[in-house]
């Protein structure tokens, strides 16, 4: 890679970390679902009048933007919501990893390769310490919701696989057409319409500019120069950067929220993203070993 293409993917895996800071101030004063349905109604429009439609059957279509949009982000806001720091949604989230391996294995047929299970085994173990170590700061419902969400991101993943060749980025920006009606629904039906009408009449400035943050700068923008760069320099070198995203995400919500990192939540928040490395760079050290052996 370019010093160029680096700096941009740097640039993306900040704005995506510092991303989790804005939507945990956002839905402080805001229903949560409401504030996931801006989220993708901004990352919509107008951007569907300029990019085309990507060439997949409606089922992929529908099914990223229900699996992507409604679970993955929609129960993610709930979490934060609910009283889950950003640092700790930041870092439990990159378990899709993990999900998408399994889910791959039962559905596709994929071996789970000795290395992916013990990195899922490291990132669970840690998972447990930080919710010993959290006692109340970390709700139940917002860990199992944050876990749930991650299972969305897994299913998101294997679409975009069963999509073969076609435009992420296209299939981003339309698939964002999907999540508004349903989320803004369950925002009415679990919080009342009142919240909502309030939102929406008198959000004010701050929270419609994390919209436009969280619609365009994360969505339209992170996501379609993230699939620009993998085009060009391939998934392999670039798609490991997005480990990055839960360092920053947890720097920004330490300064922004003074969350406190003790020492075993901070162990296992370094056991969830040695699994997670370990995940993903796994195949390098076996072969190396196995090499070694010969």
């Amino acid at each position: 890679m370019t010093a160029r293409a680096l700096g941009l993917a740097l640039l993306i895996t900040f704005i995506w970390g510092v991303n989790f800071v804005v939507i945990k101030w956002a839905v402080a004063g805001a229903p949560p679902l409401l504030v996931a349905a801006l989220r993708f109604a901004a990352a919509a429009l107008p951007a569907v009048f300029f990019v085309p439609r990507p060439r997949v059957p409606a089922r992929i279509l529908w099914g990223y933007g229900v699996s992507a949009g409604v679970v993955q982000f929609g129960l993610l806001y709930l979490a934060l919501g609910l009283g889950l720091s950003a640092g700790l949604g930041s870092l439990l989230m990159q378990t899709q990893a993990f999900f998408t391996a399994l889910l791959a294995a039962r559905l596709l047929g994929e071996r789970v390769a000795p290395w992916q299970a013990a990195g899922m085994a490291l990132a669970f173990g840690g998972m447990g310490l930080i919710g010993l170590e959290s006692g109340g700061d970390l709700p139940l419902a917002g860990l199992l919701l944050t876990l749930a969400a991650a299972l969305g991101w897994a299913v998101s993943n294997l679409l975009v696989r069963a999509s073969g060749s076609a435009n992420t980025f296209s299939l981003v920006v339309w698939s964002a057409l999907i999540p508004p009606l349903p989320l803004t629904l369950l925002a009415g039906l679990t919080e009342g319409w009142g919240p909502v009408v309030q939102t929406l009449t008198h959000g004010g400035a701050a929270l419609w500019g994390a919209v436009v943050f969280m619609g365009l700068g994360n969505t339209v923008l992170g996501f379609g120069l993230w699939a620009l760069l993998i085009q060009r320099h391939g998934a392999s070198r670039v798609a490991p950067l997005s480990l990055l995203v839960p360092v920053f995400g947890m720097a920004a919500s330490a300064l922004a929220f003074h969350e406190a990192f003790p020492a075993g939540k901070l162990l296992g928040a370094v056991l969830v993203f040695g699994g997670l490395l370990l995940h993903v760079f796994g195949r390098r050290v076996w072969r190396g070993q196995v090499a070694a052996q010969a």
